[in-house]
C-alpha cells in the first residue's frame, strides 16, 4: 500500500529529556507523521468515514507525547506510534520523526532526532 498521510512540523512543548534542567523548562520539539492507511474509498466516496481526521490523530499525538514526562525521545515516540495505532483501526502503519532542536550537545547542528516506524501487529 502506498497510499499516505502526513502532518508536518507539529510543534509541542513538552519536558522529556535525560539533564535536569530539561525536566523543570522543558523544550519544543518537533513531530512528523507519516500514516500509511488505504484511501482508495475515501478518493471513490468522498466521505470523511473512509479516511481518518487529521484533527483527531493531532490531538491524539499530542496526549500521548505529553502525557508523562520521558527520559528518551524514543520513548515518547513509541507512545504517540501506540497510540495512533490502538485509536485509529484504518491506519496501517505509523512511522514518526521527533526533531528536538534544543538538544543538550556542545556542537552547532542543523537537527537531531530519532524516527520510528511500526506495523500494525496482525
Amino acid at each position: 500500500m502506498s497510499d499516505m498521510i502526513f502532518i508536518r512540523g507539529l510543534t509541542l512543548h513538552a519536558y522529556h529529556g535525560v539533564m535536569p534542567h530539561e525536566a523543570k523548562v522543558g523544550q519544543t520539539f518537533s513531530i512528523d507523521l507519516d500514516l500509511t492507511i488505504d484511501l482508495s474509498e475515501a478518493a471513490r466516496t468522498d466521505r470523511l468515514a473512509h479516511t481518518v481526521s487529521y484533527d483527531q490523530v493531532v490531538d491524539a499525538a499530542q496526549r500521548a507525547f505529553s502525557a508523562k514526562r520521558y527520559k528518551l525521545i524514543e520513548a515518547a515516540a513509541g507512545a504517540v506510534v501506540d497510540a495512533v495505532l490502538t485509536k485509529f483501526n484504518k491506519i496501517a502503519a505509523v512511522r514518526i520523526t521527533v526533531h528536538k532542536p534544543h538538544a543538550p550537545i556542545a556542537a552547532n547542528f542543523g537537527d537531531v532526532g530519532i524516527t520510528i516506524f511500526r506495523t500494525r501487529k496482525a
